[in-house]
């Protein structure tokens, strides 16, 4: 889970001490490392492929597909949920 990122955060309280902003690095890392899992994302999103005119909604499908890179062709949309 230690990953380098790049990461702009604006903290608007300067009584912060070094360690409480470590801490909300590494919660903010901890929460992004969660959301980034394939698992996490497959459940979020949904696959629209209009030359089939099919909407893929399975996890094992969109994994499948997202490995294989099919995004990259054309008419093939990845769609969050939310």
């Amino acid at each position: 889970m230690t990953q380098n990122r790049d990461i702009l955060v604006v903290i608007r309280k300067s009584s912060l001490s070094q360690t409480d902003i470590d801490r909300e690095f590494m919660q903010l890392n901890y929460l992004l490392f969660e959301a980034e899992r394939l698992n996490n994302f497959v459940n979020a999103h949904e696959i629209i492929d209009l030359n089939k005119y099919k909407i893929y909604k399975n996890s094992v499908d969109l994994k499948k597909m997202l490995r294989q890179k099919k995004l990259s062709q054309p008419f093939i949309f990845l769609n969050n949920k939310n």
